[in-house]
C-alpha cells in the first residue's frame, strides 16, 4: 500500500529555536492530513559540532509540542556504509575527482579571481571552485591519495549534468521567488560541489539523497534556504537512480531584524521558551500553525 511519507531532520548541533518548530509542526500536520506518516531523522555526520545532549533535547522538544513519529530513528552516523557505496557509484563511470586544496587554499583562489574580475558564486553567494583539480593528471591525484593527502571529492558537474539531462521537481510550496508548480533544476549553478571528503564518506547534499531513498520519502518539506539545494538532490537521485520525491518549501521564522533563526546567531530555543513558561499551544500560534 502507498504510503505518502514525510520527515523531520533536524542536526544536533545546537538546541531547536522557533525554526525548528514550523517546519517539525507542519511535517506533522501535512503527514496527518493525508493520513500519511512522520519520520525522525537525525542529521549527525558532523561529529565535531553534533553532541548528545543536543540530540536528547531534540527528542524532549519534539514530545513537549505533541509531535510523534514512526520508528525507528535514522541516525545518518550508522550509515556510513550506505554513502560510501553511492560514492563509488559516482567514481565508476568519472563523475567524481579528488580536489586537494585546503579551505584556506580555496579562499585564496577565489580572491584572487575576484581581484581579476567577478568570480562566479553559487546562490549562497560561496565562490564557485576555482576547478584546478580537474586538469591535474590522473595519475598524480591517485599517487596523492595513495600517500594519504587529505582530500575533497567533488562532483565533475559539467559531466554529471551532461548525463543526467534534463531535470525538474515538482513544488507544492513557494521557492524564494514564487516559484511553484514544476520547477527547472539548475544544478550546474552550484558548480563542482563536495560530495565527501577524506575520513568522512558524505556531505550534506549526498546524505539526504540517499537517506530520503532509502526511508522512503515522498515528501520533502523544509524551508525556503534549501530550494536552490533541490537541483543538487535533483541530480544526485538521477545519476543514482533514486526515486523523487515531491518537495514544499515554506517560508521561514525571522527575527525581529528580518533573518532567519539561526543556531550560530543564538536564536531562542525552545526549551528556553518552555522554562519561560511557553506551552505547545503558544508556540502553534506563534508560528502561525494554531488551531
Amino acid at each position: 500500500m502507498y504510503t505518502r511519507t514525510f520527515r523531520f531532520a533536524p542536526s544536533p548541533n545546537g538546541y531547536l529555536h522557533l525554526g525548528h518548530s514550523y517546519s517539525a509542526l507542519l511535517n506533522h500536520d501535512m503527514a496527518r492530513e493525508v493520513g500519511g506518516r512522520l519520520l525522525l531523522r537525525i542529521e549527525d555526520i558532523d561529529a565535531s559540532r553534533c553532541r548528545p545532549e543536543y540530540e536528547s533535547a531534540i527528542y524532549q522538544d519534539l514530545a513537549w509540542l505533541g509531535l510523534s513519529w514512526q520508528p525507528a530513528v535514522r541516525r545518518q552516523s550508522e550509515h556510513f556504509d550506505d554513502y560510501e557505496s553511492a560514492v563509488a557509484k559516482l567514481e565508476a563511470p568519472g563523475l567524481i575527482y579528488p580536489s586537494f586544496e585546503s579551505r584556506s587554499e580555496i579562499r585564496a583562489l577565489a580572491a584572487e579571481h575576484d581581484r581579476r574580475g567577478h568570480r562566479p558564486r553559487d546562490p549562497d553567494g560561496v565562490p564557485l571552485y576555482p576547478g584546478r583539480a580537474r586538469k591535474m593528471p590522473r595519475a598524480e591525484r591517485e599517487r596523492r591519495r595513495r600517500d594519504g593527502e587529505h582530500f575533497a571529492l567533488r562532483l565533475a558537474m559539467d559531466a554529471a549534468v551532461a548525463r543526467a539531462g534534463v531535470l525538474t521537481w515538482t513544488e507544492t510550496g513557494t521557492g524564494p521567488q514564487g516559484q511553484s508548480g514544476i520547477v527547472a533544476a539548475a544544478p550546474q549553478l552550484w558548480g563542482d560541489v563536495v560530495l565527501a571528503r577524506k575520513g568522512l564518506p558524505t556531505s550534506y547534499h549526498l546524505a539526504v539523497a540517499i537517506d530520503d531513498a532509502l526511508q522512503g520519502v515522498t515528501e520533502v518539506v523544509r524551508g525556503q534556504d534549501l530550494f536552490w539545494s533541490t537541483s543538487i538532490h535533483r541530480l544526485l537521485q538521477a545519476l543514482l537512480g533514486l526515486p523523487e520525491p515531491i518537495y514544499h518549501h515554506h517560508k521561514l521564522i525571522l527575527d525581529a531584524g528580518g533573518r532567519k533563526l539561526s543556531k550560530s546567531t543564538l536564536a531562542t530555543s525552545l526549551r528556553e521558551l518552555r522554562a519561560a513558561g511557553a506551552t505547545a499551544a503558544d508556540i502553534r500560534r506563534i508560528v502561525g500553525l494554531g488551531r
